[in-house]
């Protein structure tokens, strides 16, 4: 049992991002009267559940096996997850925006406080090191881009300038990020197989920048669009991509996959509720049919390596 806790991955918080993610699609479709309020409540009290039963062992993690956590901390690609800690936060305040305000404001400022913290940390740890090109993954995008995420419950607590703070560093981490991602993957070495699922992370940055762009602004507009065809262009990417998916081992960074589709598909409801375009209304159920069917295959690829004893082991 102490060796489990020893290996427990900070990426097990990237399976609380997907979750939270498809408690706020569960949430956009019960308001647009699409699917009951049971589906919402149940969902979403399961995963704040689960989010703190997963805090309660990463908690004794850092206290009896410090050195494991400092060690992940300045890893050359496991610190990029930490910040999957401080985005759950976030997402569970969105999550709960509407369902209890008090609890969203409380958990909005702990993701804020926290993801600050970690962004900078991150920048500061890729300056301070030397990386070679073949480090680098989509993973990379999660702390910096991660960023355009407060502005989603933000602009209900703070003042829009706030907000545009962090939208307008993830935006401009975002091009930078993308652009070394780019000749990363064309002029060097394939990904490795355990990251190949991070390539549906690449859907993550314009789909969340569209619904922020959208709550800070409130304005259907030419960068609007730009930002959310941008998001659909990845989708359509990855289904022509679909053959480096075939046959890759399963690990918890599978559930890569699961975060940017819900975000997509929530870019689809916004885009629908503003422009009454019923192309947007089928995206949103396509979008959503395929995050659904991909939460519950990885769900049960996950609990049968939890079954097998083979999630928390030592990596690479």
């Amino acid at each position: 049992m102490k060796e489990k806790l020893m290996y427990f991955p900070i990426t097990a918080y990237s399976i609380i991002m997907g979750l939270s993610g498809l408690s706020i699609v569960f949430g956009k479709f019960y308001h647009m009267q699409w699917l009951p309020k049971i589906l919402y409540d149940s969902l979403l009290l399961f995963t704040f559940g689960l989010f703190l039963f997963i805090s309660l062992i990463y908690g004794l993690k850092v206290i009896y096996h410090f050195d494991e956590v400092k060690k992940d901390f300045l890893h050359r690609i496991r610190i990029n997850f930490f910040s999957a800690i401080s985005i759950s936060f976030l997402l569970l305040s969105i999550a709960f925006m509407t369902y209890w305000p008090f609890l969203s404001m409380g958990l909005w400022w702990i993701g804020v406080i926290s993801h600050t913290f970690i962004m900078l940390h991150t920048i500061k740890f890729w300056i301070q090191h030397n990386f070679e090109i073949k480090f680098l993954n989509p993973a990379w995008f999660i702390p910096v881009v991660g960023s355009m995420l407060i502005p989603v419950a933000g602009v209900e607590y703070m003042p829009n300038a706030f907000s545009f703070v962090y939208f307008a560093i993830g935006l401009f981490f975002w091009i930078v990020m993308f652009t070394l991602f780019l000749n990363r993957a064309i002029f060097h070495h394939q990904l490795p197989q355990k990251f190949i699922p991070t390539l549906f992370i690449l859907i993550a940055p314009p789909a969340i920048g569209f619904i922020s762009y959208m709550r800070i602004t409130q304005s259907w507009d030419s960068f609007a669009v730009l930002m959310l065809f941008i998001a659909y262009f990845f989708v359509v990417l990855l289904i022509f991509l679909h053959k480096s998916f075939y046959k890759i081992e399963f690990f918890i960074s599978w559930w890569a996959f699961t975060f940017p589709l819900t975000a997509i598909t929530i870019a689809s409801v916004v885009a629908y509720q503003i422009t009454q375009f019923e192309i947007y209304k089928y995206l949103s159920f396509v979008m959503f049919s395929l995050a659904l069917i991909t939460i519950g295959f990885v769900s049960f690829k996950t609990i049968g390596k939890l079954k097998a004893g083979e999630i928390c082991i030592e990596e690479d």
